[in-house]
């Protein structure tokens, strides 16, 4: 390992560049030496993002390090130094794949070095880092966000331009390289290609070679071509394979094959073939020889020529024909045609068509020299006789063949204002006669003329509805001209000079149903015109407006306007006591279809449907409903002990409701003394209880005084009495029963025993022989409990303090 130092980073005291080399053991190839170094560098200092990494070492060496093994990935863990942040190297994600950087190819599964669950799938972690010298998953890959900054490792490449020769592609190893042949190529740098065994031509043929790496090399490429007539028979083009093989046999050429021609297919006639090569091969001749009385159709001699076609196709040997006979259009020609059309010993023999009489001979026959045996006939046209235009009329003629003559024909036409009686046309028959009489003329007609609903009044000079009739209308009451005119002529084209017009029934104004309603009409004529009678009808929930039945007048007028189908109306509601109502009225205020619904204020809920509807019937739904105070459960019992006073301004029990509590005479209130119903139907405070009042507790400390207590509510608790009794030979000297009272005090104080006859102190101190250690003790404590009794006395204090606070203990100790 060496340290580089440049000018830059002489400069910047923090930027240094460490260089690994490894130089790799000398190895004898060939006797040309050691191989190259495969040299690492790696850099610390600055740490970089990965692409400025990449960039860096692109920079000042080959790239950044690809690593494609283990061996390597081991090599470089040696190689380089522990560094918390780890080091980039070449491998990065594009398109959802890993890459090797300088290469851009894809990464094989098998040359990824992955530490477990690596790599993950978080946004942006798409460059690949290397942990080395790590504790645990040492020399593996992690991937990690690009733009975070870490150590370079690039490597400087042993390949060089000349390493190998351009037929191979040199490989990287770690400490060397290798050439690796493309196929084709051998020896230690690829420089030599494979050789393929020499080719020869083929018989009426010959080859062109292309040797881009000597003769008869790998790639060399051999074009075979074959002389004209000649085909070539397998593949055209020869390659050199990388085995050291042609692909293909060397093809051979083969003389182009007509297709055989079959002597026995000539008809009067023969056919002499000759084959220089082969049967029916390029260069091969054949001739057609034809019977007496036929000539060949074409070629004599045909030649298969090189492309392996005949020159043209083996001729027929056909008859001989004469000259096609003129015959006129208007005569007959039947021939009899053994050996074709118009062909030698054809006859033919000649009729004139109807109208037409035959000129000539009738027969003709064609001869061995191709000639007619006589000239061919003629046909000349029928004559009639001649016409006369008929009265009121003029004639035309039409003679395509002379005047009057077969085919003439002739068109009668009449005067203007008359019509044409019979056959207007005659025409001139093959027998010479006329095949129609002339016709009349007569004056032409118009279309009778109608009109419902009117009367018509004409004057018809030619007879009725006839050329020169003059016509006009009225309409009856109700009706009216239109489409036309009042009065009308009939011209010389047998037409009305004008459309007439129709007496049409007047029409009212077009009617519409009414809205939420329907119209049905019954017309007598057209719709809504005079006679016509409408009914309107409302739908449900509408009531009609007006008159229900109109009718158009003979004015045109509706004898009624349209009446209009109003809605239903319900009767008015109010809102509901203690709220709120809201209705949408699409036909009216509280009308059909109006929707109402209800709501309460806070602290009432609704009694009843929230939403009603006028019906189609002008009757609601339902109810409205009420708004009813909002309950709260109800205070069957008064607290036991104690008494309850409640207010309700709505009903009992409910919204605003107020309940005040009080206890009896010995008895305290535990809890809220007074509660409310509130808006959501709770009461404000939990139920309160009365407790009874508590005195202090009593203990008997005398061993000659006993105490029996009773307790119906508790524990020195009102009502508590204690009752007191001394041992025989003692009288009480107090109270003998105490109770504890309402104020929570007990009525009396504690009592004491005494000898009968003599004070307790008196009579204590007679017990004091027995036995003073004994008693000692007990006779303190007796004392300082009388002095503390006295003092009580003298003050006037009762034997327990005050009742409040107790009521916070259940059983308090009786203290002194």
């Amino acid at each position: 390992m060496m340290l580089e130092e440049s000018v830059d980073t002489r400069r910047r005291l923090r930027h240094r560049v460490l260089i690994a080399a490894l130089i790799a053991f000398a190895q004898d190839l060939s006797g040309r030496g050691g191989v190259q170094a495969w040299t690492y560098n790696y850099s610390t200092s600055p740490i970089r993002r990965w692409l400025e990494a990449s960039q860096w070492c692109q920079q000042h060496f080959t790239g950044m390090v690809a690593i494609q093994n283990q061996e390597e990935s081991d090599f470089i863990n040696n190689l380089l130094p522990f560094y918390p942040k780890y080091y980039w190297i070449g491998i990065r994600k594009v398109d959802g794949g890993w890459i090797w950087d300088g290469t851009h190819e894809k990464l094989p599964e098998d040359a990824q070095n992955w530490a477990p669950d690596e790599p993950d799938d978080i946004a942006g972690q798409d460059c690949v880092e290397i942990y080395i010298k790590r504790e645990i998953d040492t020399a593996k890959w992690n991937n990690e966000n690009c733009r975070k900054k870490k150590g370079t490792v690039c490597y400087s490449a042993s390949c060089k331009q000349d390493s190998c020769s351009a037929h191979a592609d040199c490989v990287e190893t770690i400490g060397s390289h290798t050439c690796l042949c493309h196929p084709g190529f051998l020896g230690s740098r690829c420089e030599e290609a494979i050789t393929c065994n020499p080719l020869l031509d083929p018989e009426q043929g010959s080859h062109y070679c292309f040797h881009p790496y000597g003769p008869n090399r790998f790639n060399s490429s051999c074009l075979y071509h074959c002389e004209l007539g000649f085909q070539l028979v397998g593949v055209s083009r020869l390659l050199c394979q990388a085995s050291g093989h042609w692909n293909h046999p060397v093809p051979l050429c083969q003389a182009e094959q007509c297709p055989v021609l079959n002597h026995t297919n000539i008809d009067a006639g023969s056919m002499n073939c000759s084959h220089p090569i082969a049967p029916y091969s390029y260069n091969s001749t054949c001739e057609v020889q034809c019977d007496e009385g036929y000539e060949p159709g074409g070629h004599k001699q045909i030649r298969c020529d090189h492309t392996g076609k005949w020159t043209a196709s083996v001729p027929a040997c056909k008859v001989k024909k004469c000259s096609p006979i003129t015959f006129p259009d208007t005569g007959n020609m039947t021939c009899v045609d053994a050996l074709g059309t118009f062909s030698f010993g054809s006859s033919c023999n000649f009729t004139c068509q109807e109208g037409y009489n035959l000129t000539g001979d009738n027969t003709l026959t064609c001869l061995a020299s191709k000639q007619w045996s006589k000239p061919s006939p003629t046909c000349t046209v029928v004559q009639c006789d001649s016409l006369k235009a008929p009265p009121h009329a003029s004639l035309q003629c039409h003679d395509p063949l002379g005047a009057h003559s077969y085919g003439s024909i002739c068109t009668v036409q009449c005067e203007e204002g008359f019509d044409l009686i019979g056959t207007n046309m005659t025409n001139c028959s093959s027998q010479g006669s006329w095949t129609h009489a002339l016709p009349s003329c007569q004056a032409k007609r118009c279309i009778p003329i109608n009109r419902p609903h009117g009367s018509l009044s004409c004057s018809d000079p030619n007879g009725p509805f006839s050329f020169g009739s003059q016509c006009a209308v009225a309409c009856d009451k109700g009706f009216v001209l239109l489409n036309g005119t009042a009065s009308t002529d009939c011209n010389s084209l047998g037409m009305w000079s004008a459309d007439i017009a129709h007496c049409l029934a007047k029409r009212c104004p077009t009617l519409n149903p009414p809205s939420h309603g329907s119209l049905i009409c019954s017309d007598l004529h057209q719709e809504f015109s005079f006679g016509s009678q409408c009914r309107s009808t409302c739908d449900d929930g509408f009531v009609l407006n007006g008159t229900a039945d109109i009718e158009c007048t003979s004015l045109g007028t509706w004898s009624a306007d349209m009446p209009p189908c109003l809605a239903k109306r319900c009767p008015p509601l109010n809102s509901p006591s203690h709220g709120s109502l809201v209705c949408s009225a699409p036909y009216g205020v509280f009308s059909f279809g109006s929707r109402c619904t209800s709501t309460c204020q806070e602290g009432f809920v609704l009694n009843g449907t929230a939403d009603i509807e006028c019906t189609s019937l002008g009757t609601w739904s339902t109810d409205i409903p009420r708004c009813l105070a909002q309950p709260c459960p109800l205070l069957a019992n008064a607290p036991k002990h104690g008494r309850m006073n409640c207010s309700h301004p709505h009903s009992p029990f409910s919204y605003s409701s107020h309940c005040d509590f009080e206890c009896s005479d010995g008895f305290w209130l535990r809890g809220a003394s007074s509660m409310t119903c509130n808006n959501s139907g709770h009461w404000s405070q939990d139920l309160p209880a009365c407790q009874p009042v508590q005195c202090k507790a009593i203990h008997a400390l005398s061993l000659v005084l006993s105490m029996n207590c009773s307790h119906p509510l508790g524990n020195d608790s009102f009502g508590s009495q204690c009752l007191f009794t001394c041992r025989d030979g003692y009288s009480l000297n107090g109270t003998e029963v105490l109770s504890c009272s309402s104020t929570g005090f007990w009525n009396g104080s504690l009592p004491s025993c005494k000898v009968e006859g003599m004070p307790v102190g008196t009579a204590m101190l007679m017990y004091a022989g027995v036995g003073a250690a004994a008693v000692g003790v007990p006779l303190v404590l007796i004392g300082l409990l009388l002095l503390i009794i006295t003092r009580f006395k003298k003050r006037g204090n009762p034997l327990m303090s005050d009742a409040p606070g107790w009521g916070e203990r259940e059983n308090p100790a009786f203290e002194f």
